[in-house]
């Protein structure tokens, strides 16, 4: 097992600049701003969760996350809900509320507005992001647009009662 890493800076100056530049790169998103490059640093890693890739590197994430997301959804209003911010480390959750306007995971076009949750944690140095750990929670977009990536069979049965949870013997 790995050992974890710890942050422990507490600097509340650096944790200020951090917010700052996380705060400028979203209103960058949201503005549909096509240069990223004023937010993150050339080589920075964009670390998705199944679903979503892994992009290395500013090329692969504007070509295969920043301008897929504006073909299959427009209207994007971010909103994030909190912000933890620790010295050059930064996370938040949120939503972004949007129109499916474009083909998404195979589904065409809807027009039906959809919530698209997310979490982020981020690494900046030097003003800009290093590192972008995300997760973005897909099936419930699908969900939305009438998909069901569980077939029935997500543990959102249980929690309605039309399934009993399995326990261990």
């Amino acid at each position: 097992m790995t050992e974890p890493q710890y942050e422990t800076d507490t600097d509340p100056e650096k944790s200020q600049e951090t917010l700052a530049a996380i705060r400028a790169m979203e209103e960058a998103l949201a503005a549909n701003s096509n240069d990223m490059a004023a937010h993150f640093q050339e080589g920075f890693r964009w670390t998705g969760n199944y679903g979503c890739g892994i992009k290395q590197g500013l090329d692969a994430f504007r070509r295969d996350w920043q301008l897929p997301i504006r073909a299959a959804f427009t209207e994007r209003d971010y909103k994030t809900e909190r912000f933890v911010v620790q010295g050059e480390w930064a996370s938040c959750f949120g939503h972004i509320e949007a129109t499916h306007s474009g083909e998404f995971m195979g589904i065409p076009a809807s027009g039906k507005r959809v919530t698209i949750p997310y979490m982020d944690f981020w690494q900046v140095k030097d003003g800009r992001i290093a590192d972008n750990w995300v997760s973005v929670d897909f099936p419930s977009v699908l969900a939305q647009l009438g998909r069901d990536v569980f077939g029935g069979d997500g543990w959102e049965a249980f929690d309605r009662g039309e399934k009993t949870p399995p326990k261990p013997e």
